[in-house]
């Protein structure tokens, strides 16, 4: 099961225990009751806080000064909380759990309220964390997992947004902050539903990756980056509309063993340490070379069990890059016909030096 499906879980279950401490200060006496308002009440604020109910209203929300945005959301919640409750109340007054009267059943009292309110604001707190630095992220700095340096080996994706200083030069610097943000965020469905982990933004530049058994599994990997290209596709209208332009990015793609370490002291952070960054990061450069939008590198290519349907792979030989003695296959990663056609590397003939 992906991760962050685990994630939405974990909060459900905390809403649900959240509702038994609830039972257990205010001695209600019935534990199941209220477990069952406290996963309600957690589902409902949820659907506001991920915009799954009522879709754009964060958005609209946010858009709005502190001073009235506060009390705006506080509203929000509260409503939230009492269609949670409401729901909660049917439930257990139709399964005959609870022996109170329907209306006291489904309407939450002012204590019930104020409770509510107050793990709603814990529950979105840590949502908006996890958001803020990415789930995997989140998790493994809760859990502890990098506190000591591991060994592991990883999949890099780089996704560049072309044209991104252009654009600034000629719509502004705000208006080319906005542009990337809107980019950067088209990508997070992509890479959620490939199970990778957004793991930092360089400038113009998205750093993605995956555990390498995760994401050469069904080349999730590789599917992560034309579900980014389709998906900038299939908005082309509204991205003309609103920027002027519709995005393109280039990508590349490479996997090998790494150091991964949580460092920092104020700010702590997860750190990849080894040749594959490097490598990934001198394979997005070298897009512009041979002007191909999407390429991998012959190492993490010959770990793919299959390609994706309808992509398939043309080599484009053998080049040296900065910082590597042995010089590294390159193939093409386009959409076609076949699934996939990779000629073998020829020293001779296909071998070249360019330095990025």
């Amino acid at each position: 099961m992906p991760q962050h499906v685990w994630f939405w879980i974990g909060i459900l279950l905390l809403s649900a225990g959240a509702g038994l401490l609830y039972d257990a200060i205010f001695k209600n006496g019935i534990p199941l009751v209220a477990a069952i308002y406290g996963f309600c009440t957690g589902a409902c604020a949820l659907t506001l806080e991920r915009g799954t109910l009522m879709p754009g209203l964060q958005a609209r929300l946010r858009r709005l000064p502190t001073f009235l945005y506060v009390p705006i959301a506080e509203l929000a919640y509260v409503g939230m909380i009492t269609l949670g409750h409401a729901i909660g109340g049917v439930v257990v007054w139709s399964t005959g759990l609870s022996p109170e009267p329907f209306a006291e059943a489904v309407i939450p009292s002012l204590r019930v309220l104020v409770y509510a309110l107050a793990v709603s604001a814990l529950l979105v707190f840590v949502v908006r964390m996890r958001d803020l630095i990415g789930a995997e992220i989140f998790v493994n700095l809760l859990v502890g997992r990098y506190h000591k340096p591991v060994e592991e080996e990883r999949i890099f994706l780089f996704v560049d947004v072309v044209g991104s200083t252009a654009y600034a030069e000629t719509h502004g610097a705000l208006k080319a902050q906005a542009f990337l943000s809107t980019v950067f965020a088209a990508l997070a469905e992509p890479v959620r539903r490939c199970q990778g982990s957004t793991d930092d933004f360089i400038g113009d530049m998205a750093l993605i990756t995956w555990p390498m058994a995760r994401g050469l599994q069904d080349a999730r990997c590789v599917a992560c980056v034309f579900a980014i290209r389709d998906g900038l596709a299939r908005e082309a209208a509204a991205w003309e509309e609103r920027f002027g332009t519709v995005p393109e990015i280039r990508a590349a793609l490479h996997g090998g063993p790494v150091v991964t370490a949580e460092v920092g002291v104020d700010r702590h952070k997860i750190a990849y340490f080894g040749d594959a960054v490097n490598v990934t990061a001198r394979l997005e450069a070298l897009c512009r070379t041979l002007d191909a939008p999407v390429l991998i590198s012959g190492d993490l290519l010959a770990k793919l069990p299959r390609m994706p349907e309808g992509i398939r792979a043309r080599s484009l030989g053998e080049h040296a890059v900065r910082g590597r003695d042995r010089c590294l296959a390159v193939t093409a990663l386009e959409r076609g016909a076949r699934l996939r056609e990779v000629a073998p590397p020829n020293p001779a003939g296909d071998r070249q030096r360019a330095r990025v």
